[in-house]
Protein backbone atom coordinates (compact mmCIF):
# COMPACT_ATOMS: atom_id res chain seq x y z
CA UNK A 1 0.00 0.00 0.00
CA UNK A 2 1.40 3.59 -1.42
CA UNK A 3 0.73 6.84 -0.05
CA UNK A 4 -2.41 6.41 -2.69
CA UNK A 5 -2.25 3.46 -4.69
CA UNK A 6 -2.10 -0.28 -3.68
CA UNK A 7 0.25 -1.95 -6.20
CA UNK A 8 1.71 -5.80 -6.44
CA UNK A 9 4.31 -7.11 -3.52
CA UNK A 10 7.56 -7.83 -4.29
CA UNK A 11 9.06 -11.32 -3.21
CA UNK A 12 11.82 -9.61 -1.20
CA UNK A 13 12.68 -6.27 0.06
CA UNK A 14 15.67 -4.76 1.06
CA UNK A 15 15.87 -3.07 4.55
CA UNK A 16 15.79 1.26 3.98
CA UNK A 17 16.02 4.54 6.06
CA UNK A 18 13.90 6.72 5.24
CA UNK A 19 13.56 10.95 5.65
CA UNK A 20 9.99 11.75 4.87
CA UNK A 21 7.34 13.94 4.87
CA UNK A 22 5.33 12.45 8.04
CA UNK A 23 1.58 11.80 6.61
CA UNK A 24 2.92 9.70 3.40
CA UNK A 25 3.99 6.33 2.65
CA UNK A 26 7.30 7.25 0.36
CA UNK A 27 10.30 9.23 1.11
CA UNK A 28 12.12 12.70 -0.61
CA UNK A 29 15.16 10.67 0.15
CA UNK A 30 17.15 7.44 2.15
CA UNK A 31 19.03 4.57 1.59
CA UNK A 32 18.94 0.71 1.71
CA UNK A 33 21.10 -1.69 3.63
CA UNK A 34 23.22 -2.36 0.05
CA UNK A 35 24.44 1.32 -0.08
CA UNK A 36 22.12 2.60 -2.25
CA UNK A 37 20.57 6.49 -1.99
CA UNK A 38 17.79 7.87 -3.76
CA UNK A 39 16.25 11.04 -3.64
CA UNK A 40 13.86 13.61 -5.31
CA UNK A 41 13.26 17.30 -6.38
CA UNK A 42 9.55 18.70 -7.72
CA UNK A 43 9.67 20.02 -11.34
CA UNK A 44 6.70 21.18 -13.63
CA UNK A 45 6.99 20.30 -17.39
CA UNK A 46 5.01 20.23 -20.76
CA UNK A 47 3.49 17.41 -19.21
CA UNK A 48 0.38 18.10 -17.40
CA UNK A 49 0.65 16.90 -13.83
CA UNK A 50 -1.91 14.05 -12.72
CA UNK A 51 -4.59 15.04 -11.09
CA UNK A 52 -5.87 11.95 -10.34
CA UNK A 53 -4.21 9.83 -7.72
CA UNK A 54 -1.27 7.45 -8.81
CA UNK A 55 2.48 7.09 -7.42
CA UNK A 56 4.01 9.90 -5.57
CA UNK A 57 7.71 10.66 -6.65
CA UNK A 58 8.21 10.02 -3.11
CA UNK A 59 6.46 6.33 -3.28
CA UNK A 60 9.15 6.03 -6.36
CA UNK A 61 12.04 6.90 -4.03
CA UNK A 62 11.09 4.02 -1.14
CA UNK A 63 9.98 1.68 -3.58
CA UNK A 64 13.79 1.88 -5.73
CA UNK A 65 15.35 1.63 -2.24
CA UNK A 66 13.02 -1.62 -1.28
CA UNK A 67 13.38 -3.22 -4.36
CA UNK A 68 16.86 -2.48 -5.52
CA UNK A 69 20.16 -3.65 -4.73
CA UNK A 70 22.57 -0.93 -7.00
CA UNK A 71 21.44 2.12 -8.62
CA UNK A 72 20.92 1.16 -11.63
CA UNK A 73 18.64 -1.63 -10.20
CA UNK A 74 16.77 0.93 -8.32
CA UNK A 75 16.47 3.06 -11.75
CA UNK A 76 14.89 0.41 -13.72
CA UNK A 77 12.15 -0.23 -10.75
CA UNK A 78 11.43 3.16 -10.88
CA UNK A 79 10.51 3.53 -14.43
CA UNK A 80 9.20 0.73 -14.84
CA UNK A 81 6.47 1.32 -12.17
CA UNK A 82 6.46 4.80 -13.74
CA UNK A 83 5.37 3.63 -17.05
CA UNK A 84 2.81 1.27 -15.27
CA UNK A 85 1.05 3.31 -12.61
CA UNK A 86 2.05 6.85 -13.52
CA UNK A 87 2.85 9.81 -11.01
CA UNK A 88 0.25 11.70 -9.57
CA UNK A 89 -1.90 13.31 -6.64
CA UNK A 90 -1.66 15.76 -3.97
CA UNK A 91 1.86 16.01 -2.44
CA UNK A 92 1.17 17.95 0.13
CA UNK A 93 -1.08 17.80 3.03
CA UNK A 94 -3.55 20.79 2.85
CA UNK A 95 -7.19 20.44 0.75
CA UNK A 96 -5.56 22.72 -2.10
CA UNK A 97 -3.63 20.23 -4.27
CA UNK A 98 -0.05 20.58 -4.76
CA UNK A 99 1.08 18.16 -7.64
CA UNK A 100 4.45 17.99 -9.65
CA UNK A 101 6.95 15.63 -11.80
CA UNK A 102 9.97 14.19 -10.15
CA UNK A 103 13.66 14.55 -10.82
CA UNK A 104 15.97 11.91 -9.09
CA UNK A 105 19.57 11.82 -7.76
CA UNK A 106 20.55 8.03 -7.48
CA UNK A 107 24.24 6.40 -6.26
CA UNK A 108 25.51 3.50 -4.93
CA UNK A 109 29.38 2.80 -4.26
CA UNK A 110 30.27 2.56 -7.83
CA UNK A 111 28.53 4.59 -10.06
CA UNK A 112 25.30 7.14 -9.80
CA UNK A 113 22.74 8.27 -12.32
CA UNK A 114 20.25 11.62 -12.48
CA UNK A 115 16.36 10.16 -13.52
CA UNK A 116 13.95 13.06 -14.71
CA UNK A 117 10.36 12.51 -15.29
CA UNK A 118 7.47 13.87 -17.34
CA UNK A 119 4.27 12.47 -16.55
CA UNK A 120 5.43 8.67 -17.98
CA UNK A 121 7.88 9.51 -19.62
CA UNK A 122 11.85 9.95 -18.48
CA UNK A 123 15.25 10.27 -19.73
CA UNK A 124 18.29 9.29 -17.68
CA UNK A 125 21.91 10.09 -17.77
CA UNK A 126 24.57 7.86 -16.07
CA UNK A 127 27.16 10.43 -13.88
CA UNK A 128 30.66 8.72 -14.97
CA UNK A 129 32.97 11.50 -12.86
CA UNK A 130 32.89 14.65 -11.09
CA UNK A 131 29.92 15.96 -9.31
CA UNK A 132 26.50 16.59 -10.05
CA UNK A 133 23.72 18.51 -8.56
CA UNK A 134 19.37 18.63 -9.22
CA UNK A 135 17.31 21.76 -8.43
CA UNK A 136 13.46 21.72 -9.25
CA UNK A 137 14.28 21.84 -12.98
CA UNK A 138 15.12 19.70 -16.11
CA UNK A 139 18.94 19.49 -16.41
CA UNK A 140 19.38 16.18 -18.60
CA UNK A 141 20.38 17.60 -22.03
CA UNK A 142 21.83 15.53 -25.27
CA UNK A 143 23.55 13.52 -22.57
CA UNK A 144 21.26 10.56 -22.09
CA UNK A 145 22.17 7.13 -21.44
CA UNK A 146 18.91 5.47 -21.15
CA UNK A 147 15.11 6.61 -22.11
CA UNK A 148 11.52 5.93 -22.18
CA UNK A 149 10.98 3.94 -25.39
CA UNK A 150 8.54 6.21 -26.77
CA UNK A 151 10.02 9.26 -25.30
CA UNK A 152 10.81 11.12 -28.84
CA UNK A 153 7.81 9.96 -30.63
CA UNK A 154 6.34 12.11 -28.06
CA UNK A 155 8.05 14.87 -28.47
CA UNK A 156 7.38 14.60 -32.08
CA UNK A 157 3.78 14.29 -31.77
CA UNK A 158 2.93 16.50 -29.80
CA UNK A 159 5.11 19.05 -31.97
CA UNK A 160 7.59 19.91 -29.55
CA UNK A 161 10.46 18.55 -31.68
CA UNK A 162 10.52 18.87 -35.33
CA UNK A 163 12.82 15.50 -34.88
CA UNK A 164 15.95 16.89 -36.54
CA UNK A 165 19.20 17.56 -34.83
CA UNK A 166 20.17 16.33 -31.49
CA UNK A 167 17.58 15.35 -29.01
CA UNK A 168 17.40 17.34 -26.02
CA UNK A 169 15.48 16.21 -22.66
CA UNK A 170 16.07 19.90 -21.26
CA UNK A 171 15.12 21.84 -24.25
CA UNK A 172 11.92 19.47 -25.58
CA UNK A 173 10.23 18.83 -22.11
CA UNK A 174 10.68 22.22 -20.41
CA UNK A 175 7.99 24.37 -19.70
CA UNK A 176 8.27 27.51 -22.33
CA UNK A 177 7.06 29.94 -19.27
CA UNK A 178 8.30 28.35 -16.30
CA UNK A 179 6.00 29.34 -12.91
CA UNK A 180 8.51 31.79 -10.36
CA UNK A 181 9.39 28.74 -8.23
CA UNK A 182 11.04 27.03 -10.69
CA UNK A 183 12.66 30.30 -11.83
CA UNK A 184 14.27 30.87 -8.95
CA UNK A 185 15.50 27.21 -8.50
CA UNK A 186 17.81 27.87 -11.48
CA UNK A 187 19.97 30.45 -9.48
CA UNK A 188 20.10 27.97 -6.90
CA UNK A 189 21.37 24.94 -9.46
CA UNK A 190 23.79 27.42 -10.66
CA UNK A 191 25.04 27.84 -7.17
CA UNK A 192 25.11 24.18 -6.20
CA UNK A 193 26.72 23.50 -9.36
CA UNK A 194 29.79 26.50 -8.33
CA UNK A 195 29.77 25.02 -4.63
CA UNK A 196 30.93 21.56 -6.30
CA UNK A 197 33.10 22.93 -8.92
CA UNK A 198 35.50 24.78 -5.98
CA UNK A 199 35.52 21.92 -4.06
CA UNK A 200 36.16 19.50 -7.22
CA UNK A 201 38.67 16.78 -6.30
CA UNK A 202 38.23 16.80 -2.50
CA UNK A 203 34.73 16.68 -1.65
CA UNK A 204 34.07 14.95 2.01
CA UNK A 205 31.04 14.60 4.08
CA UNK A 206 31.59 18.08 5.54
CA UNK A 207 31.69 19.93 2.24
CA UNK A 208 28.08 18.63 1.54
CA UNK A 209 26.89 19.69 4.47
CA UNK A 210 28.68 23.18 4.57
CA UNK A 211 26.85 23.42 0.85
CA UNK A 212 23.65 22.40 2.51
CA UNK A 213 23.77 25.16 4.97
CA UNK A 214 24.53 27.92 2.46
CA UNK A 215 21.79 30.39 2.59
CA UNK A 216 22.74 32.85 0.01
CA UNK A 217 22.49 30.50 -2.73
CA UNK A 218 19.03 29.52 -1.95
CA UNK A 219 19.90 25.64 -1.22
CA UNK A 220 19.29 26.22 2.50
CA UNK A 221 15.80 27.77 3.11
CA UNK A 222 14.43 29.33 6.17
CA UNK A 223 12.05 32.42 4.91
CA UNK A 224 9.04 33.29 3.30
CA UNK A 225 6.59 30.40 5.15
CA UNK A 226 9.02 27.57 4.32
CA UNK A 227 11.87 25.79 5.92
CA UNK A 228 14.20 23.34 4.44
CA UNK A 229 12.87 20.09 6.17
CA UNK A 230 15.26 16.87 6.41
CA UNK A 231 18.59 17.11 4.95
CA UNK A 232 20.83 13.49 4.33
CA UNK A 233 24.66 13.06 3.30
CA UNK A 234 25.92 9.85 2.71
CA UNK A 235 29.42 8.27 2.48
CA UNK A 236 29.33 5.46 0.05
CA UNK A 237 32.98 3.59 0.35
CA UNK A 238 34.25 1.85 -3.16
CA UNK A 239 35.48 -0.98 -0.82
CA UNK A 240 32.79 -3.27 -0.01
CA UNK A 241 34.37 -4.45 3.00
CA UNK A 242 33.39 -0.94 4.82
CA UNK A 243 30.13 0.07 5.85
CA UNK A 244 29.04 3.01 4.54
CA UNK A 245 27.58 5.80 6.63
CA UNK A 246 24.19 8.01 6.11
CA UNK A 247 24.07 11.15 7.99
CA UNK A 248 20.50 12.66 8.51
CA UNK A 249 19.54 16.04 10.18
CA UNK A 250 15.57 14.62 10.86
CA UNK A 251 15.01 17.98 12.17
CA UNK A 252 14.40 21.09 9.47
CA UNK A 253 17.21 23.64 8.33
CA UNK A 254 20.40 22.21 8.70
CA UNK A 255 22.19 25.46 9.30
CA UNK A 256 20.83 25.24 12.69
CA UNK A 257 20.22 21.15 12.91
CA UNK A 258 22.96 18.15 13.39
CA UNK A 259 23.81 15.23 10.77
CA UNK A 260 23.88 12.06 13.07
CA UNK A 261 25.02 9.11 11.33
CA UNK A 262 23.38 6.25 10.77
CA UNK A 263 25.12 2.75 9.98
CA UNK A 264 23.42 -0.57 8.56
CA UNK A 265 23.79 -3.31 10.73
CA UNK A 266 22.26 -6.34 12.67
CA UNK A 267 19.52 -5.04 15.58
CA UNK A 268 19.43 -1.59 14.60
CA UNK A 269 18.43 0.04 17.84
CA UNK A 270 14.77 1.69 17.36
CA UNK A 271 14.52 5.79 17.63
CA UNK A 272 11.08 6.51 18.55
CA UNK A 273 12.34 10.11 18.64
CA UNK A 274 12.82 10.64 15.28
CA UNK A 275 9.41 8.82 14.77
CA UNK A 276 6.21 10.95 13.98
CA UNK A 277 2.90 9.59 15.73
CA UNK A 278 0.09 7.73 14.19
CA UNK A 279 -3.43 8.37 13.66
CA UNK A 280 -6.10 5.86 13.56
CA UNK A 281 -8.76 8.61 11.56
CA UNK A 282 -5.70 10.14 9.80
CA UNK A 283 -6.94 12.78 7.19
CA UNK A 284 -4.16 11.92 4.93
CA UNK A 285 -6.40 8.57 4.66
CA UNK A 286 -9.96 9.68 4.54
CA UNK A 287 -12.01 10.85 1.64
CA UNK A 288 -11.95 13.45 1.32
CA UNK A 289 -8.54 14.27 1.82
CA UNK A 290 -6.97 17.11 4.77
CA UNK A 291 -10.09 17.73 5.83
CA UNK A 292 -8.04 19.09 9.38
CA UNK A 293 -4.58 19.26 10.85
CA UNK A 294 -3.24 16.70 13.06
CA UNK A 295 -0.09 17.31 15.08
CA UNK A 296 2.39 14.95 13.17
CA UNK A 297 5.83 16.27 15.15
CA UNK A 298 8.18 13.90 16.44
CA UNK A 299 9.60 14.65 19.90
CA UNK A 300 13.17 15.89 18.72
CA UNK A 301 11.85 18.27 15.68
CA UNK A 302 9.51 19.49 19.00
CA UNK A 303 12.94 20.34 21.14
CA UNK A 304 14.60 21.44 18.37
CA UNK A 305 11.83 24.09 17.18
CA UNK A 306 11.94 25.20 21.39
CA UNK A 307 15.89 25.04 21.03
CA UNK A 308 15.49 27.36 17.22
CA UNK A 309 12.73 29.78 19.06
CA UNK A 310 15.73 30.11 22.21
CA UNK A 311 18.61 31.10 19.62
CA UNK A 312 16.35 33.65 17.68
CA UNK A 313 16.04 35.13 21.72
CA UNK A 314 19.04 35.25 23.37
CA UNK A 315 21.85 34.99 20.65
CA UNK A 316 24.45 34.45 23.01
CA UNK A 317 22.78 31.27 24.45
CA UNK A 318 22.17 30.22 20.92
CA UNK A 319 25.36 30.26 19.67
CA UNK A 320 26.60 28.69 22.90
CA UNK A 321 23.71 25.62 21.60
CA UNK A 322 24.90 25.98 18.30
CA UNK A 323 28.51 25.19 18.81
CA UNK A 324 27.64 22.63 20.97
CA UNK A 325 25.81 20.85 18.19
CA UNK A 326 28.57 21.45 15.60
CA UNK A 327 30.90 19.27 18.52
CA UNK A 328 28.09 16.66 18.71
CA UNK A 329 28.19 16.33 14.92
CA UNK A 330 32.08 16.33 15.17
CA UNK A 331 32.18 13.44 17.26
CA UNK A 332 30.21 11.57 14.98
CA UNK A 333 32.27 12.75 11.60
CA UNK A 334 35.51 11.70 13.65
CA UNK A 335 33.99 8.28 14.43
CA UNK A 336 33.01 7.66 10.92
CA UNK A 337 36.60 8.67 9.60
CA UNK A 338 38.05 6.02 12.30
CA UNK A 339 35.69 3.43 11.10
CA UNK A 340 36.33 3.77 7.57
CA UNK A 341 40.09 4.06 8.52
CA UNK A 342 39.67 0.99 10.06
CA UNK A 343 42.01 2.31 12.84
CA UNK A 344 39.87 1.31 15.39
CA UNK A 345 37.63 -1.35 15.54
CA UNK A 346 33.86 -0.72 16.66
CA UNK A 347 31.57 -3.58 18.00
CA UNK A 348 28.46 -4.47 15.99
CA UNK A 349 26.44 -3.34 19.09
CA UNK A 350 28.35 0.21 19.25
CA UNK A 351 27.06 0.54 15.34
CA UNK A 352 23.33 -0.46 15.48
CA UNK A 353 22.88 2.06 18.92
CA UNK A 354 25.00 4.72 16.75
CA UNK A 355 22.05 6.72 15.65
CA UNK A 356 20.34 6.25 18.69
CA UNK A 357 22.69 7.62 20.93
CA UNK A 358 23.17 10.68 18.64
CA UNK A 359 19.89 11.37 19.47
CA UNK A 360 19.86 11.20 22.66
CA UNK A 361 22.65 12.98 22.71
CA UNK A 362 20.90 16.18 21.14
CA UNK A 363 18.04 15.79 23.05
CA UNK A 364 20.05 16.18 26.18
CA UNK A 365 21.79 19.78 24.90
CA UNK A 366 17.64 21.11 24.51
CA UNK A 367 17.12 20.25 27.49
Amino acid sequence: QCTYLEIEQAERTHAVVLSRPAWLWGAEMGANEHGVCVGNEGVWTREPVGEDEALLGMDLVRLGLERGSSAREALEVITALLERYGQGGSCKEEPVPFIYHNTFLLADRTEAWVLETAGRYWAAQQIREGSRNISNQLSIGREITAEHAGLRQRARSQGWWSGDGEFSFTEVFSLPHQPARMEAAKARYRAGKELLRQHAGHITAETFMAILRDKDSGICVDSEGFRTAGSMVSVLPRDPALPCVHFFTATPDPSRSVFKPFVFVANVKPVPQVRSPTFCDDPAKQIPRFQRMVDRRHELYCRHQAALELMERDQERGQKLLQTLRDLEKQGLEGMNTLLGGTVAHPQEELADLFFDCVEAEMKFYT
